[in-house]
């Protein structure tokens, strides 16, 4: 390698990674010859010897691979709840009192349980590993003065990369040298079209989107050709950092979660409390043999544990993830479809999610007329539409003339795929093409009889693009496109339509395309001149000067019309949506603006919320709608804001610079069609279709699964209070148990559960999509809960006890009449049943009497099985049952009935309370 004189390269070659000031260098901000120096090397790169000497000093260009969590721990990870805890504590009662099937039951319940947790989470963690995969496995580099290939991991800093069209970026480079270099960072940025690169040096805060000079790991090159030196490798490069910045996201519990962590934390305190009383009372103020309280007690515990909540939740959840899949959203993480249901902020990337990701034209300019263009995306399909009237192609003949310039100075491709229609090139000059065909030009006739003769490339230095063509007739003419500014000053004449050709009016441009810009689009210019007389070649000064300008048009990456109608039906759930974008202000605010948010009269720069304290970005955060030009860190930081505001936030997103915050939110939803592997994979939701609509079906599923799960809640714990009421009162009086622990375990683990799990299937209830979203901090025990379960609790009490005692007076034994009880509040249970699933309305209609499917599945099975409990003779031996006669089952029948007629008389009263 050869060093300039003074350059010391055991110095110079590791400040890049050895020390932290090095690593904070703004390389972009830097002039060519002081990066040189700085990482020590020259434009001819690095000898081999030098670079095998770096590489075993920084490492090699791959970023540290943390070690996974084995199949083990994860499945073991899926026990961490407290309710799991709740349930094998009941393991052990039941184990201790002997009867191990029941323990059997409730652990194969747990075991379930973990299984589905398991599989569903199958794939989570793996974002890290995603975003090695992006990292080139080739580069082209200069070592000893001479071109070689070698593996990306190689590349050291220092080394001199070679870039053309279709290479993916090896490493970090300071461009040294660039001819229309185009790079697509939107997986960096979220930028829909790729950015210019030049190498000249920058601000030192500018944001990633306008670092020109640089040239980041793992992006696109999509045009032109170009030389950088590496300045970053592996953990040290942009994509590195957001790497970094995964593994230090904390993930967030969702709110179903913790209110159930804190919900049965509540409940084992308060029976162990209750427990703790009876045992006292017993043995020291009834003076009852301790063995014989202890094991009262015991049943106690078994009868007020709600064992099959757990299950209940798990399979409850799952129902809303097979639900989601249905409607193309992929749940990836159980609780989350839960979460989505209490969501107050919908953070959402711009590109690819709110737009299609394809840039369309809009608006065309003339000297005299301005035209709108419909239709979205690539396809050559849409009006051009004039004072609302449709134009047809040979009404203006200038339009055409414009639409030639377009399609000849241009060389893009458009081509039809299973999926829709694609641009091979340019997205900006896909977007031209399509103009082109919906102007009424047919694009292979068009080159076919004007074949391109040469050209000069788009740069960033020159800013056009420029292209000779020749007729049938061998006529040549010079078609150029590029920024306004740069073509009007290459103008003297336009064309004014009817008026002919005429001097250029500057004035009136530079306003339209001043006007164009300020609704978010971008703008080019597309003038033309007839070519030297047998030129072949196309030169600089062929299109300095002389040109006449046909037009302007605007482009942009249009939002999709379905993200309209679902960022509405979010507004009128409550729920407010803001834009995220790497993109600049003006553009993301015209989407904004046609997307209906808001707030569309602000928007927060990354370069702003970099300068703002904590406690200002949480105001800025919850008040203003539009982000743009923002960094990973800025997408983190103000979902974190958001979250400390006490919201509950969902981030959508596509690209890796979405990952940390997708990870960090509430709920990360990815985009699954053109969404990077990294954002997948630190995302909770995959929408399959990309559709931002299927948010706000996701939304109502997941206040639909929140919804089935309280009326679980409501229809279980009633259960339990009443077999808890009836054990103590019992107890307290003296009396004989009208219910014995292993039929309380009957009841709670097999017709509970089966009767709760119809609530699951529970459609929404009516106008679900039209009230706001819940607190999170809103306890799952809400007043309305706690009355209920206390009111129906002594009712399942009342009515236990009172066939217990009546069945008693009718001359049955005890263990005849305890059979009688738990068939009583199993009848209690199904007409309970009918009860609960309306929560807010009667029950005493036509359609609630009839039931759904599930519901009518349940009460079949529950029946037949408490037939088989009754009179099955090896019941007998387990649940020490009797028969019963016709007129015994009549009679626990109407309990039932009754039940309901207090129920919705109760229900009646309250509903009208709330009224009035």
């Amino acid at each position: 390698m050869k060093n300039r004189p003074g350059d010391d390269p055991e110095v110079t070659a590791s400040t890049q990674q050895d020390g932290d000031a090095a690593t904070d260098l703004k390389w972009y901000s830097l002039a060519q010859e002081d990066v040189l120096r700085v990482v020590g090397t020259g434009l001819d790169g690095l000898s081999t010897d030098e670079a095998a000497d770096r590489l075993r000093r920084t490492g090699p260009n791959r970023l540290p691979e943390a070690a996974p969590d084995g199949p083990l721990r994860r499945f073991v990870r899926q026990f961490r709840n407290v309710l799991i805890y709740v349930l094998l504590a009941a393991a052990g009662v039941t184990a201790a009192l002997g009867h191990l099937v029941d323990t059997g039951v409730i652990l194969a319940v747990v075991l379930v349980n973990a299984v589905i947790g398991f599989v569903q989470e199958g794939r989570a963690e793996q974002a890290l590993s995603a975003i090695r995969d992006m990292l080139a496995p080739d580069a082209r580099v200069l070592r000893d003065g001479r071109r070689a290939t070698v593996p990306a991991e190689e590349l050291v800093p220092g080394d001199i990369v070679f870039l053309d069209a279709g290479d993916k970026v090896p490493a970090d480079l300071r461009l040294v040298a660039a001819k229309g270099l185009r790079v697509q960072e939107a997986v960096l940025t979220g930028e829909s079209v790729p950015t210019d690169k030049e190498i000249d040096s920058v601000a030192a805060d500018a944001p990633v989107g306008d670092r020109h000079s640089m040239a980041f790991s793992g992006t696109l090159v999509a045009a032109g050709t170009g030389r950088g030196v590496v300045v970053a490798t592996g953990a040290a490069t942009e994509i590195g950092r957001i790497s970094g910045l995964l593994t230090s996201v904390e993930t967030t519990t969702t709110p179903l979660l913790l209110q159930m962590e804190v919900f049965a934390r509540r409940i084992t305190g308060v029976i162990l409390v209750l427990a703790a009383i009876i045992l006292a009372f017993g043995y020291v103020v009834a003076e009852m043999g301790f063995a014989e309280i202890f094991i009262a007690v015991v049943g106690l515990s078994v009868a007020a544990i709600p064992e099959g909540l757990p299950a209940i939740m798990t399979v409850t959840l799952a129902i809303g993830v097979q639900a989601m899949a249905r409607r193309n959203a992929i749940v990836r993480r159980l609780p989350a479809i839960e979460a989505l249901g209490s969501v107050s902020v919908i953070c959402t990337d711009k590109t690819g999610t709110l737009t299609r990701n394809e840039m369309t034209v809009t608006t065309v300019v003339t000297a005299q007329r301005r035209f709108a263009v419909t239709g979205v995306g690539y396809a050559p399909h849409g009006t051009i539409i004039f004072d609302t009237q449709e134009v047809g192609p040979g009404t203006h003949p200038l339009l055409r003339d414009l639409a030639l310039g377009a399609m000849l100075c241009n060389d893009a491709e458009l081509a039809q795929t299973d999926s829709g229609w694609t641009v091979q090139g340019d997205p900006m000059e896909g977007a031209l093409v399509a103009f082109a065909c919906k102007a009424g030009l047919m694009a292979g006739d068009i080159r076919h009889a004007n074949p391109q003769t040469d050209a000069i490339p788009f740069d960033a230095q020159h800013r056009f693009m420029a292209t000779l063509h020749h007729d049938q007739h061998g006529a040549a003419t010079i078609h150029v496109k590029g920024a306004p500014e740069r073509i009007l000053a290459m103008c003297i004449y336009q064309h004014a339509e009817e008026d002919g050709i005429g001097p250029l009016d500057a004035e009136y441009w530079q306003r339209a395309a001043s006007e164009i810009a300020a609704q978010g689009q971008r703008v080019l210019a597309i003038a033309t001149r007839s070519g030297p007389e047998g030129a072949r070649k196309l030169t600089f000064d062929d299109v300095e000067g002389g040109l006449t300008l046909l037009g302007l048009v605007g482009l942009i990456d249009p939002p999709r019309e379905e993200a309209i109608v679902a960022v509405a039906e979010c507004q009128a759930a409550s729920i407010r949506v803001k834009m995220i974008t790497g993109d600049h202000a003006g553009t993301a605010l015209a989407i904004a603006r046609q997307l209906g948010l808001e707030n569309t009269e602000e928007v927060l720069e990354g370069g702003q919320i970099d300068g703002l304290g904590a406690t200002e970005l949480m105001e800025r955060a919850t008040r203003i709608d539009v982000f743009a030009r923002t960094s990973p860190e800025n997408k983190l930081r103000l979902v974190e804001a958001l979250q400390a505001s006490g919201l509950v936030v969902a981030m959508t997103g596509d690209g890796v610079n979405d990952a940390p915050s997708l990870k960090r939110a509430d709920i990360g939803i990815a985009m699954g069609r053109t969404g990077t592997e990294v954002a997948k994979e630190a995302a909770d939701i995959v929408l399959a279709d990309d559709n931002f609509a299927t948010i706000t079906a996701a939304v109502r599923a997941g206040r639909t699964v929140y919804d089935n799960l309280q009326k679980a809640i409501v229809f279980l714990l009633p259960v339990n209070g009443g077999e808890a009421l009836a054990l103590i009162a019992a107890l307290l009086l003296g009396l004989t148990l009208p219910i014995t622990p292993v039929q309380i375990l009957w009841v709670n683990m097999v017709s509970s559960v089966v009767l709760a799990m119809a609530l699951a299937f529970e459609g929404p209830e009516p106008g679900i999509m039209r009230r706001p979203p819940r607190p999170a901090s809103e306890s799952i025990l809400s007043r309305f809960v706690i009355w209920r379960v206390a009111f129906v609790s002594i009712l399942f009490c009342a009515g236990i006890f009172g066939m217990f005692i009546w069945a008693q007076q009718q001359g049955a034994g005890t263990e005849e009449a305890r059979t009688i009880a738990v068939n009583t509040l199993v009848v209690m249970e199904i007409f309970y049943l009918f009860s609960v699933r309306f929560l807010n309305s009667t029950s005493l209609s036509l359609k609630a009497l009839l039931g759904t499917r599930p519901v009518l599945i349940a009460i079949a099975v529950v029946t037949a099985l408490q037939f088989l409990f009754t009179y099955a003779p090896f019941m007998e031996a387990f649940f020490d049952t009797r028969p019963l006669s016709l007129a015994q089952g009549l009679t626990v029948i109407a309990v039932g009935p009754v039940l309901l007629v207090i129920l919705e008389i109760e229900k009646r009263i309250l509903l009208h309370r709330r009224k009035h």
